[in-house]
């Protein structure tokens, strides 16, 4: 039977094929494409099919930029094989072709010796000039061996102990999340994300102002988070000292996996070391949930100063772990609007030094 590629319209056969890959990354999961409907943008889901067996998923959204409008995957596709793939490729220029799109941008969540590489090669996709999404993940496994190696069977695994992890971080990170607990700080896990959520925004924005990056905008944050905690998806974090809350964080559940994806904090008590503590609590609650790895997002390649993530990688990787290592972002051209394109994020990407 040939494969078919077609629309997607069923939320829990989405869900169950991502759940059963290696990598499932959130950002592929079918809630956030209702994200992006409530900020305005709406989701593209292309599903390939096997008769009734899915073998690859891949969501999308437009982005109107001004550099060039295209249609983006953030960490997709998501497939078994390089057929489902090809047919992923085709079926996503078609529809940026009809949206009006210069290019396709993806970002696969696909280690940098993936052999889908191959593919992207021979549909002349080309490197992207500037990254879509983080392409260096740092990530702690809480289960031996390794659940992000290849050709690891579940059934020999067996998950670490917390007297474990808390050996394998940096001797400074055990002191600082020690040192936080001396001085009286406290982390809860909000019962109530969505109503916590100015809390988080607060700290958000002057962690904005004081680092000069370009963030979320508030309605996205409000969307991921209302879209997510009915199904229990997410978790926000709130460090207390002295009644006030001086550090937060969102983290993503998927999986068995738990993804640090937003994190914030004040200066006003900047000696005080809440976020490792806030960091260890959510360690230590992913590991009670039986989750599998806990997925610090980006950090920069080793070695390299002047790269967007330099400024968290001491801080991320002080609590143990390893480097996944991404494909690069590829971009799929559709016109010669592509061009001008490359060469405004080639000159963007000269300017920072990156």
């Amino acid at each position: 039977m040939p494969l078919t590629i077609t629309h997607a319209a069923d939320p829990v056969s989405w869900d169950a094929f991502l759940r059963s890959r290696r990598f499932r990354p959130f950002l592929q999961n079918w809630t956030m494409g209702e994200v992006y409907r409530d900020v305005g943008q709406e989701p593209l889901r292309l599903e390939v099919r096997d008769g009734d067996r899915i073998t690859g998923t891949c969501f999308a959204h437009v982005v109107s930029a001004r550099r060039g409008k295209h249609l983006s995957v953030p960490y997709g596709p998501v497939v078994e094989d390089p057929t489902a793939l090809s047919l992923l490729l085709s079926a996503l220029r078609d529809e940026g072709r009809k949206r009006g799109c210069a290019f396709v941008r993806l970002s696969p969540f696909w280690p940098d010796v993936s052999p889908l590489r191959d593919v992207l090669r021979r549909e002349k996709a080309r490197p992207a000039p500037l990254h879509l999404l983080a392409e260096h993940l740092w990530y702690l496994p809480l289960r031996l061996p390794d659940p992000w190696q290849r050709g690891v069977p579940d059934t020999v695994s067996h998950h670490r102990s917390e007297d474990e992890l808390f050996a394998g971080m940096r001797s400074t990170a055990r002191n600082l999340v020690r040192r936080a607990e001396r001085e009286g700080v406290t982390v809860t896990r909000s019962p109530h994300p969505v109503s916590d959520l100015p809390s988080f925004l607060a700290l958000h924005e002057e962690t904005r102002k004081r680092h000069g990056f370009v963030p979320y905008g508030a309605a996205f944050f409000r969307a991921q988070v209302s879209q997510f905690a009915p199904r229990n998806e997410v978790s926000m974090y709130l460090a207390h000292y002295q009644g006030e809350v001086i550090a937060a964080s969102i983290h993503m559940h998927c999986g068995g996996e738990t993804s640090y994806h937003h994190g914030a904090s004040t200066q006003k008590h900047k000696n005080i070391p809440a976020s490792y503590l806030l960091q260890w609590t959510a360690i230590r609650d992913a590991l009670a949930r039986g989750d599998h790895v806990y997925n610090f997002w980006g950090v920069s390649p080793e070695g390299v100063s002047r790269h967007p993530f330099a400024g968290v990688r001491t801080f991320k990787t002080a609590f143990g772990g390893t480097m996944l290592p991404l494909v690069h972002c590829m971009d799929l051209p559709l016109s010669p609007r592509y061009l001008l394109t490359k060469a405004i994020e080639t000159a963007r990407k000269w300017r920072r030094g990156f």
